[in-house]
Formats: structure tokens, sequence, C-alpha cells
């Protein structure tokens, strides 16, 4: 005790303006302890019974995500851990272990209605001090939530980037191939014996093919059984690779018909020759398109990402379409629907009037909603986006059919750090930054909710 007198307190910023007689009351009515390095403060549920002032040393503390302990913060010489006088916390949310040989004064909380009397100065410090904490704790937790949430849209986002990008590689793989074969095929060609009213006749097939999308819309058994009958045909006419033209061929929507045109445009010469040619004009054909399609569906994630983070935009307020932040979002969320194969059904107002936003802040509300209800959703599940305008107001619902939330949950739902997820899988505070963005702009929430049946409803004033 000799070497924690009150003048060592006194040099602590906490107790600078205490008179020395209180600081000598919290010595004599606390507890020293001491602890080893690795010894343990207190353990995550343990009841938090005790305010703990660090004499000397430094306690680390650890929370729980994902069943394994990640440290959160260190509490050194001088300041102060454990519940504080007015304070709400029943239960250690997390460890505090001794990072080194660390000594800590630790006062019970049924001393705190006489440290109110004796030293109403320290309660206001210590009051101060569980506002910071709450303050900083609560910023750090926002953190985290955006972290999460931005760690799911990035999976997805990278899922469904890989699926166009990697099709691009296929398809301009085998498009170097085709190229590198051209040579040799053009030699062939330029030995055939063929009039320009024959070319014309046999580009005006490959011209009306191409112009059909290239598609076949046949069903996998009719599909196999005309691959067949064109294998046949070929075998019967001598044209090589039969297999390999068939399939390029019947993927394209040629038919028997198509080729007996050739045929007879030909009078039976140079078929080999003018079949290759145009089985691989067409596959060349599809190949670019394929590249196309997946260059503009990256183009389209990479607009839904600019859309969705408001990126090229200014942070000001501005008249904004709830459509386009609703549909980016889902974009955005399209690789956790489709994992679940969750059926999405967008009911959106005509010609619906804007409103005046925090663009980026409203996308923040409706990852949360949505992501929340693909969270309840079972495989297989219905999630339902609607807008609706009423009266000065419009209305975005967002509703799903999954088991809905319990009667005495539903009341709490928008208090910060409740949550019902699995620890390291929400913060609890996903609804509460869903509540403070919408008082941001003057918006309102209100849910509803049973078996079957969940629905948030979000009311904006019309610009």
């Amino acid at each position: 005790m000799a070497d924690f007198d009150v003048a060592y307190l006194q040099e602590l910023p906490v107790f600078k303006n205490i008179p020395g007689e209180h600081v000598q009351w919290l010595l004599n009515t606390g507890e020293i302890q001491a602890l080893a390095p690795g010894e343990a403060l207190f353990t995550k549920g343990q009841p938090s019974d005790y305010m703990h002032l660090i004499l000397e040393g430094q306690i680390n503390i650890s929370l729980e995500q994902n069943g394994t302990y990640k440290y959160f913060v260190s509490v050194k010489k001088g300041e102060v851990t454990g519940v504080l006088p007015f304070s709400r916390l029943r239960a250690a949310a997390g460890q505090g272990i001794a990072a080194v040989p660390t000594k800590v004064l630790s006062l019970h909380r049924q001393h705190f209605p006489e440290l109110e009397r004796v030293s109403p100065e320290l309660v206001q410090e210590l009051v101060g001090i569980m506002t910071d904490r709450v303050r900083d704790f609560t910023r750090s937790q926002q953190q985290n939530e955006k972290l999460m949430a931005l760690g799911k849209l990035s999976a997805g986002l990278a899922h469904e980037l890989n699926n166009p990008a990697a099709a691009i590689v296929r398809s301009s793989s085998e498009l170097l191939r085709i190229h590198h074969n051209v040579p040799e095929k053009f030699k062939r060609i330029m030995t055939m014996h063929v009039t320009p009213e024959q070319v014309d006749a046999v580009n005006n097939i490959l011209l009306r093919v191409i112009a059909a999308d290239l598609q076949s819309n046949l069903t996998l058994l009719a599909r196999n059984s005309l691959e067949d009958e064109i294998i046949d045909w070929l075998e019967e006419q001598d044209v090589p690779d039969g297999y390999e033209l068939a399939e390029i061929l019947v993927e394209s929507g040629v038919t028997l018909t198509d080729l007996e045109a050739i045929k007879t445009i030909l009078a039976g010469n140079n078929l080999p020759e003018v079949l290759d040619w145009f089985a691989n004009t067409l596959n060349t054909e599809k190949l670019i398109c394929d590249i196309q399609a997946s260059a503009k569906r990256i183009s389209e994630l990479v607009n839904a990402v600019k859309t969705y983070s408001h990126m090229d935009r200014g942070q000001d307020k501005e008249k904004t379409d709830l459509h386009h932040g609703l549909k980016s979002t889902l974009t955005m969320l399209t690789h956790k629907l489709k994992e679940k194969n969750i059926q999405v059904e967008q009911d959106y107002q005509a010609n619906l009037p804007p409103i005046t936003a925090y663009v980026g802040e409203l996308n923040q509300v409706w990852t949360n909603l949505i992501d929340n209800a693909i969270d309840a959703l079972a495989a297989g599940g219905k999630l339902r986006l609607a807008t609706r305008q009423e009266g000065n107001s419009v209305k975005v619902t967002v509703a799903d059919n999954g088991a809905g939330i319990p009667a005495d949950v539903l009341n709490r739902i928008f208090e910060p750090f409740y949550t019902t997820k699995p620890v390291g899988k929400g913060t609890g505070l996903g609804l509460d930054i869903v509540n403070k963005i919408l008082l941001h702009h003057d918006a309102s929430i209100k849910v509803q909710s049973q078996p079957g049946n969940t629905v948030f409803e979000v009311c904006f004033p019309v610009a």
C-alpha cells in the first residue's frame, strides 16, 4: 500500500483534481491485486462487479469473434476498466489479460452509493470516462460493422467478376487457337473454284443464321438427336472432323435443311472446305459475342459499385431515384442470393418521385435490410422489394418469407449492440445504424413480423 499512496494516485489524470481525502477513501475501500503476465483480470461472461484502476502495468482486452479471441484495446497505467457508476454493464463482453506484471486497484460496485456521497467529483470524472468509452466503443463497432458488410460485398463481387472474366479468358484462348489455323485454311480456300453467285448464296445462309442470334432453342434430348443426325450427314459427305463441326453447327442453330441447301449451291464440290469455313466463322462470331457479353457484365458490375458507393459524385444531399440504389444493392448481393437460390420480386412504382438524400448512406440502409432478409431466408426463399408513393411520402418495403422475428425480440432489434446472430456474424449495430441514418433523412422505419412474413417499411418525405 505504501507504494501506492494518495500522492501516487493524484499524479494520475483521473485523480488530478480530486481531494486527497477522497482518494484516501478509495485506497482504504478498494483492494489492490497483483497479476502476473498472462493472468486474467476478468473473463468473458464473468459478472462485472468491479471497477478496476490500473496502478502499473497493462491489461489487454480481447473480444471473441468466430470462436477465437481478437485483440481489441489495451488499458494502461492510470486508466479505468470494468463497471463504472451508473453503468448498466452486468457481464464482461471479453477477457482482460495482464500483458506485463500489473497491479490493479479494484472497487466493488456495492461501494458505488457511498462513493457518490464521499466524492461527487470522482463520480463525475468516472461518468466522463464511461461516456468517452461508450462513444469510442460504438465508433469502433460501427467501423467493424462497415468492414463486415464490405467483406461480404467484396466476396460476392469478386465471385461475380470472376465468372465473366473467366469466360473472356476461355473465349479469347479459343479465338487465338482458331486464328492460328487461319493460314492453313486460307490456303485450302484459295484452291477452291466457286462462282461469285455461289459465294453470295452461302453467305446469305451464314448471315441468316447469325441474325438468328446463334442460339439453338432445342431441348437437350432434341439437341443430341440433331447432333447425331448432322454427324451422320457429314460422314456421308466425307467431311472430316464431323463431331467437332456438328457441335458448333447445332449450337449455332444450323439445321440439316441449311446443310442440304449449301450442298445444292456448291453442286457437291468443295463441301468439306466450305463447311469448315462456315463452322469456324460461326464459332468466331459466337466467341466474340461471348467476350462482348462478359465485358458488358463486368462494366455493369463496375457501374453498380460506383452507384452503390456514390464514388464518382459529391457527398452532399441531392435528389435521387430510390430504384437506382435498390437495384445496385441487389447487384452487390447477387452472390448471396444465388447461393441460397432466393427468388427476388421487384415491384417498383413507375414515375416514383425522387427524394433528397445522402445516397451513400441510403445504400447502407438497403444493404443492412436486404442482407438481414437473406440471412433469415431458407434456401429457395422469397425476397420482395416494393416502392409506392403515399401522399407526400415515398414508402420502400423489404419483405421476406423467412421464419420471422420472435415477439420478444421484435421490440429490441433497433437497440445498439443487440443481435440474435452467432458470435462473429454480427455486431448488433446494423439496424441501429439504419435507424440513425433514417433519422438523418427525416424518415421512419417500422417492422411487422410473423412466421412466413417479415416486412420492413421505410417512409421518406418527397423531395
